[in-house]
């Protein structure tokens, strides 16, 4: 179970739907509750909860869809509370561990994360979705072993369940079984959240043969970072067809239009012209039978617009003091990022790093969150440039004049390591299969040097690392200018 970060309810302890209607009985208002969660109107779910709740204050199934219900409009901690009182309550209903697990795992709270976890395949044995659910828990532990098997059971009870497959993939890729990790990496389009992304395409799906005669279009899918990385392809899809037609976002057209042998770049459905065949950016790797020897490293592999890179020189000439070298910061990504809590940080907890010596940080941020507008005088040179980063290539310009990037595993750091920048990512733990395991460095991006949580949550270790590392590369840049 999955639950982002969504506009919270006003208040859970407010009703926004009328009372229970008369001889309704709990049960059948809280059906009514579980139709509204499910379409999304979680003020109207609440508000039958708190009513069930109002007549049956201890009632165990009102208090554990009330608890989804704030998971799902971002309130872990309170969602967490409910659901433990629920099961307090009957102890007895898996799906309600389940649910737990998910929100102690949100939480890294994890040996409680896994003890829920396994009381509910315990009690629901022959459910996938509790194995697959346990599986990410022995994920999170560095428990690979155990949560491959947890995964082959699932599949053994459902081999078409996408979850499970995208779960296996992720496991194998970082791993580095690339061969059959992409094979099961192409589930990611049949779960709930891959499901429905494309509309209708009439072409061929392309497995990698050649149509010298004829065009191809390549779908920039999943995130920003995921674009980036795949982006990398593009050459040599061009080798293999006439023309490539590459549709991505509008923040990402004009940096992506430069790659050598995109021929056209849309970002409207509507404009794409026809084509012989099509296929997502991210089932490239894939189809070119990548393993992490043969991963495309000739870098950068994106350039950044030279007149946009000159205006960018000329602004943070005239803003921050020359002698100081630049240092490019991110520390939070996408808010609905299923994983944003967990790689996220708050920009205070990174002030070790403006202790290590004498640096001109340049925000990346787009945009500041307001949480983190008052931790800014903390940062010289930190300045809010949200406004003028209008697109990729604008972001882009600005990396080109910067010395070294430190980021949160978002969009900046792909996009640094394939401009070629140096590039420090902080990573959580678990970390995102691309950044494989225990090594800091990455097949993907040579320039890329990666400092990883030893346990879930345990930001203050990553961040004392890289300020370290960082006064260590501020006296190694100061010697090297002594020497000029």
């Amino acid at each position: 179970m999955s639950f982002g970060r969504q506009r919270a309810v006003e208040d859970s302890t407010s009703t926004t739907a009328p009372a229970l209607p008369a001889k309704e009985t709990p049960e059948q208002a809280l059906l009514r509750a579980q139709v509204a969660a499910q379409s999304k109107r979680y003020g109207e779910a609440a508000g039958i909860c708190n009513d069930v709740l109002g007549q049956a204050p201890e009632h165990p199934g009102a208090l554990s869809l009330l608890g989804v219900v704030l998971a799902h409009t971002g309130q872990p901690e309170r969602a967490i509370d409910f659901l433990q009182r629920a099961i307090k309550r009957n102890a007895n209903v898996a799906a309600w561990h389940a649910n737990l697990c998910s929100l102690y795992r949100m939480m890294n709270r994890m040996q409680e994360a896994l003890s829920a976890g396994q009381e509910a395949v315990r009690l629901g044995p022959e459910s996938p979705d509790n194995l697959v659910n346990l599986s990410l828990v022995f994920t999170d532990l560095d428990e690979r072993d155990r949560s491959t098997a947890c995964l082959l059971r699932a599949l053994g009870l459902n081999s078409s369940h996408a979850d499970a497959r995208l779960a296996l993939a992720q496991n194998l890729l970082a791993q580095g079984e690339f061969g059959p990790g992409w094979m099961e990496y192409e589930w990611r389009n049949e779960t709930e959240a891959g499901k429905g992304q494309l509309p209708r395409i009439t072409s061929a799906p392309w497995n990698g043969m050649p149509i010298p005669g004829g065009k191809i279009l390549l779908i920039g899918d999943q995130g920003y970072g995921d674009t980036i990385q795949f982006a990398r392809y593009i050459p040599l899809v061009a080798e293999r067809c006439q023309q490539v037609i590459l549709g991505c976002s509008a923040e990402m057209a004009p940096l992506l239009a430069r790659i050598p042998g995109v021929g056209v770049c849309c970002h409207r459905w509507n404009e794409i012209p026809g084509h012989a065949a099509h296929t997502r950016l991210s089932s490239l790797a894939g189809l070119f039978h990548t393993v992490p020897d043969t991963i495309p490293s000739k870098i950068p592999y994106l350039t950044a617009d030279p007149a946009r890179v000159a205006m960018w020189a000329d602004r943070l000439n005239l803003q921050l003091p020359p002698e100081r070298p630049r240092v490019g910061v991110a520390w939070s990504g996408r808010p609905t990022h299923p994983n944003d809590r967990r790689r996220s940080v708050r920009l205070q907890r990174l002030a070790p790093l403006a202790a290590a010596g004498s640096v001109n940080f340049v925000s990346l941020q787009k945009p500041i969150p307001a949480v983190d507008v008052q931790s800014m005088f903390m940062f010289p040179g930190l300045t809010d440039f949200s406004e003028l980063l209008s697109d990729f290539e604008e972001t882009a310009a600005l990396l080109a004049n910067l010395d070294l990037v430190i980021t949160v595993d978002t969009a900046m750091g792909h996009l640094s390591g394939a401009l070629g920048k140096p590039v420090w990512i902080l990573l959580p733990r678990a970390s995102d299969w691309r950044w494989m395991l225990n090594r800091s460095d990455s097949p993907w991006y040579p320039t890329a040097r990666l400092f990883r949580q030893p346990s879930p949550g345990s930001w203050d270790t990553v961040i004392e690392d890289a300020s370290k590392a960082l006064a260590c590369w501020l006296r190694t840049d100061q010697n090297k200018m002594a020497a000029q």
